[in-house]
């Protein structure tokens, strides 16, 4: 997969994406951003649902791509553009395989290994992480820093996403260490403006 088919700027929803978030990501989608990741938890699969395919119909509307966290079937019932698998959902290639040739399917790693296991299984992209530390997720392990980005975009020819903890302060030094792109939650939807948050982070990874 050619790395121009996917987004340099992934916008990640917050993990408990509620009705506020979803207006917040409709507006960031209908202002310009590129990729957004509907990523919904504590809510009922018909709550997913109705979150997920509001997002779809603003996507499709902008020309942006929309994808699923975790939920390969919610991103059919949907149809969102493609699905990301985390290391206790379905694997790569399973995803692959329901969602079709012409779906993204992303992939979260943590290292070479894995990274080259998800690109071997038909992997569009490894979502690679966590990059710095967070407050968005908890249990996660120990921030890999631009290193590891540099490590695993080393052993990949599939493009590389660096996640958790990214700002506009330190997007750069991501992309300097081999990333393609970078994926945000809070440096967008936690800034005292989000849409002003988002044009600076299209501005820094070439999607502005």
């Amino acid at each position: 997969m050619l790395h121009g088919t996917i987004s340099r700027l992934h916008v990640v929803t917050p993990p408990g994406a509620d009705r506020r978030d979803l207006i917040t990501t409709q507006a960031l989608v209908r202002d310009g951003a590129p990729l957004v990741q509907v990523r919904t938890k504590g809510v009922d699969d018909r709550g997913r649902l109705e979150l997920a395919a509001a997002v779809v119909r603003a996507a499709r509307s902008a020309g942006a791509t929309c994808l699923v966290n975790d939920r390969v079937d919610i991103a059919l019932a949907a149809g969102a553009d493609g699905v990301h698998v985390g290391k206790d959902d379905l694997p790569a290639a399973s995803a692959r395989r329901l969602l079709g040739a012409g779906a993204v399917v992303g992939a979260t790693c943590r290292n070479a290994e894995d990274a080259r296991r998800a690109e071997g299984e038909g992997a569009s992209y490894v979502g690679v992480g966590p990059v710095y530390g967070t407050s968005t997720k908890t249990g996660l392990p120990d921030p890999i820093g631009p290193r590891g980005i540099e490590a695993v975009a080393a052993a990949v020819d599939i493009p590389v996403i660096g996640i958790s903890g990214v700002t506009a302060a330190n997007a750069g030094a991501v992309l300097d260490a081999g990333a393609w792109g970078v994926a945000v939650v809070a440096a967008v939807y936690r800034a005292d403006d989000s849409l002003a948050a988002l044009h600076e982070l299209m501005e820094i990874t070439g999607c502005g």
